[in-house]
């Protein structure tokens, strides 16, 4: 069985962040999305891997590697644009040859892991396996509508009336039937071949095709608010760990990780919370479900519920909550401009100012 990885598409909902960088390789808890699914896809014995990449192709394999870290082989399939779940199958067909495959969407984290799923597809071995969460607000998903057994008998791609609240989730589970069904469909509305058209139509041939209601937890990490709540989950299953230095005049609160090289003087860190490698923390607050990434400055600040990538200050600046604050950003305080702001926004931004 061999997997297939999706790391292409342009991350809209994630930007600027993504203006520069993969949105795969966001991290939560310091470690970027993309690797907890390569970690799930080794745990369920899964070797070969196939990672389908596009303009953020030379991030992803310089992250990624040959996969040998994550105890995988990784073969690069470059996608020339984001064309459609479908149309990333079709441009593996080399690379799957006729073995049954697992897709999973490189952005997407389900806590737990894949190994019962893929184990429960060996055993069975169904032409096709997806999995589907109940959602509040299905129309930005696949949504798939049941028979009264259970049966998968519909899908839609992002209905404007949904027939449930049953989202697929973004792993999928093949055997080479599929490879006839991507073959099939038609671009959408949307000039994509979806993946919901190539399962609509293994289910119209009388295919197999099962699914699986994901109790635990999953997010696609589409949008900063998904980032942080993902973030909270992975924090809170860290043990306390202290490699760094802490020095007399700070207190460390329940699970705190600081990694070695990293230095809290003077502050205060409650956690769940992550203080990177060569991060330094001072006369500063650092709340719950916080993670501060590799070599940041935080001074003379308080920061809960956020996250902050690598190389980062932030200094005199009062209280932040709720922020993903990307690479190489500085925050200060504003000077000589009483009452006002004084912004520099990327494209797409969004921005809440109390006044």
């Amino acid at each position: 069985m061999k997997a297939l990885v999706l790391s292409g598409g342009a991350g809209t909902r994630l930007r600027p962040i993504t203006h520069t960088s993969a949105k795969q390789l966001v991290p939560v808890a310091n470690k970027a999305v993309l690797f907890y699914g390569l970690e799930s896809i080794a745990a369920a014995g899964i070797t070969e891997v196939g990672m389908v990449v596009g303009d953020t192709a030379a991030e992803i394999e310089e992250a990624v590697g040959d996969g040998s870290r994550f105890g995988l082989r990784v073969t690069y399939l470059p996608q020339e644009r984001p064309l459609g779940l479908a149309h990333a199958v079709l441009i593996a067909r080399d690379f799957l040859g006729d073995d049954d495959f697992v897709m999973y969407l490189g952005d997407n984290f389900i806590v737990g892991g894949i190994t019962g799923l893929v184990d429960e597809f060996r055993r069975n071995r169904p032409d096709a396996q997806i999995l589907l969460t109940r959602v509040a607000d299905p129309r930005s998903f696949g949504v798939a509508e049941l028979d009264p057994s259970g049966r998968v008998i519909g899908l839609e791609e992002k209905p404007e009336h949904p027939k449930s609240d049953l989202a697929l989730v973004g792993v999928y589970l093949f055997t080479p039937l599929v490879h006839e069904a991507v073959r099939a469909v038609k671009p959408s509305w949307r000039g994509e071949l979806e993946i919901t058209h190539a399962l609509q139509h293994l289910i119209d041939i009388r295919a197999d095709v099962r699914c699986t209601l994901v109790e635990g937890y999953w997010k696609d990490t589409g949008n900063v608010g998904d980032m942080l709540e993902v973030n909270r989950t992975v924090l809170e299953s860290m043990e306390r760990r202290i490699d760094g230095e802490v020095d007399d005049a700070s207190e460390t609160v329940g699970r705190v990780v600081v990694e070695a090289g990293a230095r809290i003087a003077n502050s205060r860190i409650v956690g769940p919370a992550v203080i990177g490698t060569g991060s330094v923390v001072r006369d500063s607050y650092v709340g719950p479900f916080t993670s501060v990434a590799e070599n940041c400055r935080i001074t003379d600040s308080e920061l809960e519920f956020s996250i902050v990538l690598r190389d980062s200050s932030i200094r005199g600046v009062g209280r932040i909550e709720s922020s993903l604050i990307g690479r190489h950003v500085e925050v200060t305080p504003a000077t000589g401009v009483p009452s006002a702001h004084r912004l520099v926004l990327g494209d797409h931004s969004r921005v809440q100012i109390h006044s």
